[in-house]
């Protein structure tokens, strides 16, 4: 049994949040019924590409979902979407989605279908208009405190931190007000806005804090670690590396292991600092790097990577992720984390499970992403309750599609 057996969620929705939900809820064991648009959603074709043409972005972000093909500008695929919705059960009447319903799929509409139905949305920000992680980001301030130090252009992040966080908080707030459910607190509507997690994160983090009380805008400070000790070093061979000094307990590995005790201590009576003090260490952080540069300039990652190690330091080298699949086990079969699976179109590499173990309960694996409208039949029946003569009536009428139905009938 795994963790979420037995629950059943329809999902509707595109780009990296809501998916990231739906497919987080899969990977701890729910029965994940994605809707999309036959011909296929938005996402359908995002980068990143595999060679053959197929995205790598959409299997990723369903990977162990059931997929059900649907015309939704026809009534009756609107109302067979409403019907999987709200189909009878203890353990559905469970929907997400972040794409405009035009009433059809909002909470009363569904609610009067069935009156204990949860739907989680997320919007672009609380005002309904449309954004994304890259408007989010530079709206509220982040992309200019990123980057070079006295660089004066902003940097947009390649992680969409604000989807990702909201994804996953999409999930904790349908499973709280599952639990409310569960204890006769009936139905729930749920609405989240992908600007207001990404304030509410800054808020939790001192930011806003910071720009309410301080006189100055935080500056950029390129690859260092903020408020204490964190850096990179080119070192003999090339390569680059991160140390980070944040704990007290890092911050002395660090100095012993480079043998810059002396050379720090000096620098503690010349100021009157203690540089066990994370924000000293942070105010001297260009002469503390001074000190550590001709250290690691002078030798190869090999020298140190041992000693390092056996030290305990917080450390790591930077590398491409295609480096990092090549050399780095917690990217691959080592780690039970992946699964090596070969996807349909796409090809064989290494597919995370979902990170949590969960003790006894077990832990599915990876799965491939569905084909478009893969499960259509399958759902239509066992969810949606339809007899196979109303089933082939939706396909022949071209409402739904399945990447299997016609040619399964051809050949019976």
């Amino acid at each position: 049994m795994t963790i979420l057996s037995g629950m059943r969620v329809v999902e509707h929705s595109a780009f990296v949040a809501m998916p990231l939900a739906g497919m987080t809820l899969a990977q701890m064991g729910a029965e994940v019924i994605r809707v999309d648009r036959i011909g296929g959603g938005l996402d359908a074709g995002r980068w990143p590409l595999a060679p053959s043409g197929q995205s790598l972005f959409w299997a990723g972000l369903n990977k162990g979902k059931k997929s059900v093909a649907v015309d939704t500008r026809h009534p009756s695929g609107r109302e067979l979407v409403q019907h999987l919705a709200t189909a009878p059960g203890d353990d559905s009447g469970l929907f997400l989605t972040n794409l405009p319903a035009r009433g059809w799929l909002d909470h009363d509409t569904l609610r009067a279908l069935r009156d204990d139905i949860i739907t989680v949305t997320l919007a672009g920000d609380r005002h309904g208009k449309p954004q994304v992680d890259y408007t989010v980001n530079p709206a509220l301030g982040i992309p200019n405190m990123t980057g070079p130090e006295g660089s004066q252009d902003p940097v947009a992040h390649a992680l969409p931190a604000w989807d990702l966080i909201a994804g996953n908080m999409c999930v904790s707030s349908l499973l709280a007000a599952e639990r409310r459910r569960l204890r006769g607190g009936g139905g729930q509507e749920v609405k989240l806005a992908l600007k207001d997690v990404a304030a509410a994160t800054i808020g939790h983090l001192g930011m806003i804090g910071d720009a309410a009380l301080n006189p100055c805008d935080r500056a950029k400070a390129g690859n260092a670690l903020y408020g204490a000790y964190g850096q990179d070093f080119l070192c003999a061979n090339g390569r680059r590396i991160m140390v980070i000094g944040l704990t007290d307990r890092q911050w002395s590995g660090l100095i012993k292991a480079t043998g810059t005790q002396h050379a720090m201590s000096a620098m503690e009576l010349r100021y009157g600092v203690s540089l066990q003090d994370e924000g000293e260490r942070w105010r001297r952080r260009t002469e503390i790097t001074d000190i550590l540069r001709p250290w690691f300039a002078a030798r190869r990652v090999s020298d140190f990577r041992a000693d390092f190690d056996r030290a305990g330091l917080t450390w790591s080298e930077f590398r491409t992720v295609r480096e990092a699949l090549a050399h780095d086990p917690d990217l691959g079969p080592d780690n039970p984390m992946f699964d090596m699976l070969t996807q349909p179109g796409l090809g064989r590499f290494p597919v995370p499970k979902h990170p949590a173990s969960f003790g006894t309960a077990e832990r599915p694996t990876a799965g491939q992403a569905p084909a478009l409208g893969a499960h259509t039949e399958e759902v239509l029946g066992d969810v949606a309750g339809l007899s196979d003569t109303e089933i082939a009536d939706l396909f022949d009428a071209g409402i739904v599609q399945s990447s299997t139905y016609h040619t399964s009938r051809t050949a019976a």
